[in-house]
């Protein structure tokens, strides 16, 4: 089985994921990454090969954050330990220190006995698969045993933070004053950082899930679990909630009365203000396949274009480099404004969302309220031949009588699971009560053809 998956290596720590497999993970990366012109070229002008490392705050993280640092010292690399920081810091640091590369431990919004290992390539950007291979196939490989002066140094990089919140400062078009805030950390790595930054910029702000005890990232709290958090800001009077997610790569939010705004209304928001500012370039958003009818609506109202990709941060990224496009996301809250971040960033997506209302002197319920979000049923399929429901002709058939009899109304989307042997069906319609029967029907078509 590769052990790459769609966000890098993900697993129980000290069970799939070990300290053995971490160092040999960063001594391959040292061979892989640490080849090529730029790194050839550095390595003439008598410059070391560095790597910035950061983790979340759960427990396992140390001897996993122990474990890459040994592999890549051992391999020649000069290590910059950040410590605990989000995700999207650590991407940014990268290019803000010119290093060759970076690791992120960190599982994201899973549970915390669960760790991972993310890789950014010089940049702050992610790797493409073919690298990852590379990398994969270099673990089996010889790996790099400099001696004497050749083996690396560990270094605590000690301005690490500080950095990373003169950049987010410095990318908001106005200050947050007079908007009061709550911030659901997860517990995780934003837990020292968001409140900070959001008080720097001029925000009221009440912080919860901001006690990591390395056990309770994700625990209840974060943008998977947003009770609390819509708890706090109606019972305090908030302006707005936002939650972040263990690593804080994603930002949710909450208005006034607790109503939720997903990805897909932050970006609509986003991209009309960056529309009118003359930021969006091309007029152009890019989403997932997931996206919400209504967020096509607003914005073919509004003038803006939608690129669709298949679901995944990554695929957003990969169509928003090849276009040059400032703003993608997810409906799960990943949101890429390229202008300021190469991945996404919950930090900076809640500051820009916040600094619109204070612009606009707005409520992020009347912003929000440029897009309907349209009733969405997902129903999951099990233990069907997944692989044959694109081409079956009954499922087709059915899928095509669907969409004509929803016309402009509706959308329906099947997709086949990446692991399992299930078939996701979802259908948006003007009615809840039209989504699921619509959704009802194909789901029993789904499973009269393709059961297994």
């Amino acid at each position: 089985m590769p052990i790459f998956g769609t966000d890098g290596v993900r697993g129980l720590a000290n069970g799939i994921l070990t300290a053995d497999l971490a160092l040999t993970l960063a001594q391959a990366t040292a061979v892989v990454l640490g080849q090529g012109r730029t790194a050839e070229a550095r390595k003439a002008e008598g410059k070391r090969l560095t790597a910035v490392v950061a983790r979340d705050p759960r427990v396992s993280g140390h001897f996993l954050t122990a474990a890459v640092s040994a592999g890549l010292a051992s391999s020649g690399v000069d290590v910059l330990e950040a410590g605990v920081i989000p995700t999207p810091a650590l991407a940014f640091l990268v290019g803000d220190r010119d290093a060759d590369f970076g690791v992120m431990i960190s599982a994201s919004h899973n549970a915390a006995p669960d760790n991972g290992i993310k890789i950014f390539a010089r940049g702050g950007v992610k790797l493409p698969d073919v690298v990852e291979q590379r990398i994969e196939e270099a673990m089996a490989g010889d790996k790099l045993r400099p001696t004497g002066a050749g083996v690396g140094r560990i270094d605590r990089f000690s301005d690490a933070e500080d950095r990373y919140v003169v950049h987010l400062l410095g990318s908001l078009p106005n200050r947050l004053a007079g908007i009061k805030v709550v911030l659901d950390c997860a517990h995780g790595a934003a837990s020292g950082v968001s409140p900070e930054t959001f008080r720097d910029a001029g925000a009221d702000v009440t912080v919860i899930g901001a006690d990591p005890d390395g056990w309770n990232i994700n625990d209840g709290v974060g943008s998977t679990h947003l009770d609390q958090l819509a708890e706090a800001v109606v019972r305090l009077g908030a302006d707005i909630g936002i939650a972040h997610d263990g690593d804080a790569d994603r930002c949710l939010a909450v208005d006034a009365q607790g109503k939720v705004i997903d990805g897909d209304q932050i970006m609509a928001i986003l991209a009309v203000s960056m529309k009118e500012r003359g930021h969006l370039t091309d007029d152009t958003l890019v989403a997932t396949v997931m996206s919400n009818l209504g967020l096509h609506v607003a914005m073919r109202e509004h003038g803006i274009t939608v690129r669709q990709t298949a679901v995944g941060d990554r695929y957003v990224l990969e169509d928003m480099n090849r276009g040059g496009y400032a703003l993608g996301g997810e409906q799960s809250g990943h949101v890429i404004m390229s202008e300021y971040a190469t991945t996404g960033d919950g930090l900076l997506t809640g500051l820009h969302l916040v600094a619109e209302m204070a612009r606009q002197n707005k409520t992020i319920a009347e912003l929000a309220s440029v897009m309907t979000v349209y009733p969405q049923v997902l129903v999951n399929v099990r233990d069907v031949d997944k692989d044959a429901v694109d081409a079956d002709p009954d499922v087709q058939a059915a899928v095509r009588e669907v969409e004509t009899e929803l016309g402009e109304t509706g959308r329906v989307l099947l997709r086949k699971s990446g692991t399992e042997p299930l078939v996701r069906v979802m259908v948006e319609a003007a009615d809840a009560d039209s989504a699921r029967a619509y959704a009802d029907r194909l789901v029993d078509v789904v499973r009269e053809r393709l059961s297994l």
